[in-house]
């Protein structure tokens, strides 16, 4: 029976190479999957899944009027499951059709994405996936100043938090560090 999973983490949890040895492990053994993204992610291309340490593959980049529901059904073959890359940028109504994806087609659904925004509050796709996913998985690093579990983003310009701005800025170790909750709220002060 297909489910709906939501396996999240925080920054450099590992949920882009995670996605791609998924896809690796269902092509091994002959079973096609669809992979998909995030339009909005441009830090590499639109459409291509990257990680930090290299590996980058092509996929689907999902707009706000996609209607991946008719993406999949319409593809000359039937995946063995759907991989979906930056899954906290889509839509409540995304994932309504992630869910008819599992329950209509009986194809399982892998979601991967951040829970919560820089200011600590859930994305859309991240909240739905919350409320509609079959199984949830957190995906764990450690916090950029000490050695705890990372929670929750901090967005940085020059090294310095910022608590403000619009919840999407795309960006890499460059603008986010995954900290735990101490370091979210008191971090340490660069010279």
């Amino acid at each position: 029976m297909a489910q709906l999973f939501f396996k999240y983490g925080a920054m450099n949890s590992g949920k882009t190479i995670e996605i791609l040895k998924v896809a690796h492990n269902y092509e091994e053994q002959n079973k096609p999957v669809i992979i998909m993204t995030s339009g909005i992610d441009s830090r590499d291309e639109i459409g291509v899944i990257s990680s930090r340490i290299g590996l980058r593959r092509n996929g689907i980049a999902i707009f706000e009027e996609t209607n991946i529901l008719s993406v999949v059904e319409e593809l000359a073959y039937e995946p063995a499951c759907v991989l979906l890359d930056e899954a906290q940028f889509l839509t409540k109504e995304h994932i309504i059709q992630l869910t008819k994806i599992v329950d209509n087609l009986n194809i399982p659904v892998m979601a991967f994405g951040l829970k919560n925004d820089f200011q600590n509050e859930l994305f859309e796709g991240s909240k739905y996936l919350l409320l509609y996913a079959d199984k949830i998985e957190e995906m764990k690093t450690i916090c950029w100043y000490c050695h705890k579990k990372a929670t929750m983003n901090m967005r940085v310009i020059d090294g310095k938090p910022v608590y403000t701005g619009e919840q999407i800025q795309i960006g890499g170790n460059e603008a986010y560090f995954p900290v735990c909750r101490k370091h979210y709220h008191h971090p340490p002060i660069a010279e």
